[in-house]
């Protein structure tokens, strides 16, 4: 049966450190040949500077071939909806192909398909649905791996390398991922994955937003509480920023939209905009014991964090950007690999 990393709460705690041991490992002889002969297709239906870096310069360190292709410009606009009995719509519209098309011919010349498909910010209960990297799993007959959707494991296993790197055993440390100012809405899927990949692996948690309409989507919300009580941990809920911030080893930034104006963005504005205080700085970080700081970037300087926080030794926001090529060489060896 083929195996995809669509998010990792599909993949047991072993498994990811696997994972990030064998990312090490790559960190310290980056070049191989155990993707010598295969394929790697790219789907960016949004635009990247870290993952397409990453994820091609990956390939080729392992002697591979990524293809780059951006459905709708370099590649042709694709159709994903499906009807509830199984058949697929009149195509009558911009789209030229089905997933269903696209998903077999490239499992026919590719030996993995990665996907990043943002939201489409018009109704939370289409987008829950994830339904682009779905369908492509659902049609593939090779390993589908997710970009960024409405999460972004690589990104976790990205963030999880870094902190094992300063602060060796995880288990029973204290995370606060925090809410930060944004000047507009963005996708959840950072702050929902640093919320499993933390609680999976041991930490206590703190969840720091404005107000209860910026709680993240009740499953994940649910799985992290769930992996927290399982590890004897728990998940908090805080709108307070001196409660949040206080006894973390780690403080995680991530600026999204409140969920209940999904859509409605203009409605929501006021809000966002009363909450411009939680931004990240030197005083917040001085509740903490020296914590960590980092964020999935790209960050706006001095609106999500202050410059002083950003430059400071704490900051380890370029090692996690550095760790998306390690891990994603590791997840695409454990996928693909001779």
């Amino acid at each position: 049966m083929t195996r995809h990393f669509l998010s990792t709460l599909d993949w047991s705690r072993a498994e990811l450190q696997g994972l990030l041991d064998d990312a090490r490992a790559l960190q310290k002889h980056p070049i191989g040949r155990e993707l010598e002969g295969k394929s790697v297709a790219l789907l960016f239906f949004n635009p990247s500077l870290r993952t397409r870096t990453t994820f091609e310069l990956g390939v080729h360190q392992l002697g591979g071939k990524a293809i780059v292709l951006e459905p709708g410009k370099g590649a042709w606009p694709i159709e994903f909806a499906e009807l509830l009995d199984g058949s697929t719509p009149v195509m009558d519209g911009d789209a030229e192909e089905h997933v269903r098309e696209v998903a077999k011919v490239l499992s026919r010349y590719v030996d993995a398909i990665a996907v990043r498909a943002f939201p489409k910010f018009q109704r939370w209960e289409d987008d829950r649905k994830d339904s682009v990297v779905q369908a492509f799993a659902r049609h593939a007959t090779v390993p589908v791996i997710n970009m960024e959707t409405i999460t972004h494991p690589c990104q976790e296993l990205a963030l999880l390398m870094a902190l094992q790197e300063r602060l060796g055993a995880t288990d029973g440390k204290r995370f606060t991922l925090t809410w930060t100012y944004h000047p507009r809405p963005l996708n959840t899927a950072v702050a929902n994955s640093a919320l499993i990949i933390a609680a999976k692996f041991g930490f206590d948690v703190t969840l720091l937003c404005p107000s209860a309409d910026y709680l993240l989507d009740e499953r994940y919300l649910k799985a992290a509480e769930d992996m927290c009580r399982h590890h004897g941990r728990a998940l908090k809920i805080t709108h307070d920023p001196k409660e949040g911030y206080l006894g973390a080893d780690v403080v995680y930034a991530k600026s999204w939209g409140a969920l209940p104006f999904f859509g409605r963005w203009d409605e929501e504005k006021p809000q966002r905009e009363a909450a411009r205080h939680f931004m990240v700085d030197a005083a917040k970080m001085a509740q903490t014991p020296n914590a960590l700081f980092s964020h999935c970037l790209p960050v706006r300087r001095n609106v999500k964090v202050t410059d002083e926080v950003l430059d400071s030794p704490r900051a380890i926001h370029i090692d996690e950007a550095e760790n998306r090529l390690h891990v994603q060489k590791a997840l695409l060896r454990r996928l693909i690999a001779r």
